[in-house]
């Protein structure tokens, strides 16, 4: 990928459409269509030229729309899927070779995954030979759970959402301090998007960036620019009435004051864990 080209990259979105099957259990599903051209459109209103596609938890393992929307731009896209470990071997050849870098696990409201079981373990240990990460949405609270066994095995680890600390306790939250922790081990990344699933008070722009800014501040030095990076979250799943792009890239930029630091975050921290470069 010609460098002059990036003009930004966007770590963390979801695209999908109300007709898709459902996965069974699913906490929501939107009401609309979130397609892929839609994106697209987003991303160039925006100054973005690439994206990252996350699988949302509503669709569960079935990643079929996620992978025909990176059969369609090769270039401009990355995803991350969600995926059984019991089978998912099978598939991640295939998945690789189509633009995916990493499989999500939404951990939400649900019971924490064994990492040390038979599946998972062989599953982590493909993954570390093709570079992939392994990305978590999880309460910060219970990161302590998971973690151990993910850094034994040597894979790469993705926290979403300035690591999903209790929106009451902020950043006092036990578990972001344990997060903070995690920075020294040079393998943990975490995404600096969303703000507002973090803030006591969502639909209040200051007071959610007030919160952002209070995590970025201790991420920066526990884990420096080049394990941090930046999403839209786009289209804001559950708070669409609260957040744009627009307005999260607003405030990536007050957030983020220094030149070089912003083209870590939005270009060359991104282009490595997914592979665009």
């Amino acid at each position: 990928m010609n460098d002059s080209l990036v003009t930004g990259i966007d770590s963390h979105a979801h695209v999908f459409t109300r007709n898709l099957p459902l996965a069974p259990g699913r906490r929501y599903a939107p009401a609309y269509d979130a397609t892929l051209d839609r994106y697209r459109a987003m991303l160039a209103s925006i100054g973005m030229s690439h994206g990252v596609l996350i699988q949302p938890s509503f669709l569960g393992f079935d990643n079929s729309y996620l992978l025909a929307c990176l059969d369609t731009h090769p270039q401009q896209l990355r995803g991350v899927v969600m995926a059984d470990p019991a089978n998912a071997l099978g598939f991640i050849d295939d998945w690789h070779a189509r633009g995916v870098a990493g499989i999500r696990a939404n951990l939400i409201g649900t019971q924490l995954p064994d990492f040390t079981d038979q599946h998972w373990t062989a599953l982590l240990s493909r993954m570390v030979a093709l570079d992939w990460h392994l990305e978590m949405q999880i309460d910060a609270g219970r990161l302590h759970h998971v973690i151990p066994a993910l850094l034994a095995s040597g894979v790469r680890i993705v926290i979403d959402h300035f690591g999903r600390f209790d929106p009451v306790l902020g950043v006092s939250d036990p578990g972001f301090a344990y997060l903070i922790l995690l920075g020294q081990t040079r393998r943990v990344w975490v995404k600096v998007s969303a703000g507002y699933r973090v803030s006591a008070k969502p639909a209040n722009p200051e007071a959610t960036f007030a919160t952002s800014a209070n995590a970025w501040s201790e991420l920066l030095p526990a884990f420096g620019v080049d394990r941090l990076l930046w999403g839209t979250d786009w289209p804001h799943t559950q708070f669409e009435h609260v957040c744009n792009p627009r307005h999260a890239l607003h405030d990536l930029y007050r957030l983020v004051a220094d030149e070089s630091h912003r083209q870590a975050v939005l270009i060359d921290t991104p282009a490595e864990l997914f592979h665009f470069s």
